[in-house]
């Protein structure tokens, strides 16, 4: 069998994590198998730089490690950055947790170090950071997780429901991080060490098993192992076969994306007959929510909305779906940005590209009937919200006011001689499928004010 530098360099051949001349960023706590990479690279001739976070967490244990690394760079004489990081503080006021907090702030630093958006000039400003030698060039990223860390990640990824996209343990490769070591165990990196007489130092933290990932290590999998022997085998063995299913997942998904979703601006739009044919329901719907921050307990509310009248919506923190007769639209939540904006109350003011509506309603008592097409008047007890702002579209008609009949918004438009340009910035306004206002032209005969009108829902459209 091939020792472990061998192994280090074909696997790294393997899975072209790099070129040989590309220059690293190695993410060293100081930890043994971060010191295994730093020797791995340095035997193996590779040009690499060393990134050290100190997260003072555990006090002078925290300098400990930052000062062991830093003794690093006159073994390898290899540059060194090192930033010390207010954990406590970043995950009070994101409301995560500590290890995610870690995580974040770890990511972070390392990117902007990477792109080029870090440099002397930020540790000037940020005594937290200080930079040993010279600024310099990082091509990638290499971090020292190995197959234990990757096999743990697959078990926690089960039980939190992540989907196939979770059962394929660390990548090797995601952008510029590299991780070369995912092919050794635990155990191997130790030997390693020990017979290369190398020193490190050990994280008190990762014996506690209040974090999960440390219960799962400590816990679980021994557990597991007790009943299964060969279970870290086959659960490796299953990483690089999910690996490969999830390849022909993502193609399959691609094609129903491609089928199902036309892009119309900074909007996604979906035919509902179509997309009710698409089999696996459930997963095609996921795998085009999730990624504007819908969960995937929301995919039954979108099986129920493809089923509900149009103006009904469901909504992420960044999104809003909403249905439109027979489409689902996906838009985003800023009504600046949005083509189809959701009023869901008669009041507040919103805009459009063309301009701004404002709501109020008013009683007939003392109400006095205008005749300017910018303001819109209906009897209010005929309007049922929520509306629905959106550009007018081929096909589209109402019933024009002082008409008895109906009218497509294409042949009103030939009438009221506009022009293409003008025809362009045409908005209406939407109530469960019926247009009941051209915005800034006419509204729709059927929710006019009557007679029998007692309260009047007056809009108004101020052009920009």
């Amino acid at each position: 069998m091939a020792n472990l530098l061998q192994r280090f360099q074909e696997f790294i051949r393997k899975e072209n994590l790099f070129q040989p001349k590309d220059k690293l960023l190695l993410t060293v706590s100081g930890g043994m198998d971060s010191v295994v990479l730093c020797e791995l690279c340095y035997e193996s001739g590779f040009e690499f730089a060393i990134a050290h976070c100190n997260f003072q967490l555990r006090g002078e244990e925290s300098e400990r490690d930052e000062n062991f690394v830093k003794g690093l760079t006159e073994k390898y004489y290899k540059e060194i950055l090192v930033k010390k990081f207010d954990t406590e503080k970043y995950a009070e006021k994101n409301k995560v947790s500590i290890q995610v907090a870690a995580r974040e702030l770890r990511y972070g630093w390392f990117h902007e170090i990477v792109n080029g958006e870090w440099s002397m000039g930020n540790s000037e400003k940020d005594s937290q950071t200080s930079i040993l030698h010279s600024p310099f060039t990082i091509h990638h990223i290499a971090t020292a997780h190995h197959l234990g860390d990757s096999i743990e990640t697959l078990v926690m990824n089960f039980f939190k429901g992540t989907g196939i996209a979770g059962l394929h343990g660390i990548l090797p490769k995601q952008g510029k991080i590299v991780r070369p070591l995912l092919f050794a165990r635990k155990e191997e990196l130790k030997e390693f060490a020990e017979q290369n007489n190398l020193q490190w130092v050990e994280d008190s933290s990762n014996e506690s098993d209040k974090y999960s990932r440390n219960y799962f290590r400590h816990q679980v999998i021994p557990l597991i192992e007790k009943i299964y022997p060969k279970a870290s085998d086959n659960l490796s063995g299953n990483i690089n076969r999910f690996r490969e299913v999830e390849i022909l997942y993502q193609q399959s998904i691609a094609q129903h994306k491609k089928k199902l979703l036309e892009q119309k601006g900074n909007e996604v739009h979906i035919p509902v007959l179509k997309l009710k044919k698409t089999e696996p329901l459930k997963t095609i719907i996921y795998e085009i929510i999730k990624e504007y921050q819908f969960s995937s307990s929301q995919v039954d509310e979108v099986i129920n909305l493809m089923e509900s009248e149009s103006g009904k919506y469901i909504q992420s923190s960044s999104h809003r779906i909403i249905k439109n007769r027979n489409w689902l639209i996906i838009s985003t939540n800023n009504p600046e940005e949005a083509l189809n904006i959701i009023i869901e109350e008669p009041i507040g003011s919103w805009q459009l590209s063309v301009g701004n509506v404002q709501f109020e309603i008013l009683s007939t008592a003392n109400y006095k009937l205008q005749t300017t097409n910018n303001v819109a008047q209906f009897d209010a007890h005929k309007i049922k919200f929520p509306l629905l702002l959106r550009k007018w579209k081929q096909g589209d008609y109402f019933y024009p006011l002082g008409l008895k009949k109906k009218k497509k918004l294409g042949r009103f438009f030939i009438d009221n001689k506009l022009s293409q340009t003008e025809k362009e910035k045409v908005w209406v306004m939407e109530m469960n499928g019926k247009i009941i206002w051209v915005v800034g032209m006419r509204i729709d005969e059927r929710f006019k004010i009557t007679p029998q009108t007692k309260e009047v829902l007056k809009i108004n459209f101020n052009k920009s």
